[in-house]
């Protein structure tokens, strides 16, 4: 594991997003959805491909908090430009578990 300073980590914009829309990614190669986060007034509505199949049905996503690097240059994949990356952790098969707030908190708000 590399060491970053307390400056290198404030560089990363982790905010806290409400996902409003999801659907299927059918052009992705490995199974995913299209995410479509509100990040608040400041960053606004940001899309993301994320690929939680296996621990999220499309209706569960809905008005579900997460949390995204909101900072990094938009990325190519397939037909659509993910404009965050979505965070979570794989699990002891590695489907992806999402990292999200405990409790409510509002939009944007950034990691501390």
């Amino acid at each position: 594991m590399n060491d970053i300073s307390f400056e290198d980590f404030l560089k990363v914009e982790l905010r806290v997003g409400e996902v409003v829309s999801a659907e299927i990614f059918a052009a992705a190669r490995k199974p995913a959805y299209i995410l479509h986060i509100d990040f608040g007034q400041e960053i606004g509505i940001l899309k993301s491909s994320a690929q939680i199949t296996v621990h999220y049905q499309l209706d569960d996503l809905i008005g579900k908090q997460v949390v995204a690097v909101v900072n990094f240059p938009a990325k190519q994949i397939g037909p659509i430009q993910s404009q965050c990356l979505v965070t979570g952790f794989h699990d002891e098969n590695g489907a992806v578990a999402l990292c999200v707030p405990d409790k409510l908190v509002p939009k944007g708000a950034k990691l501390l």
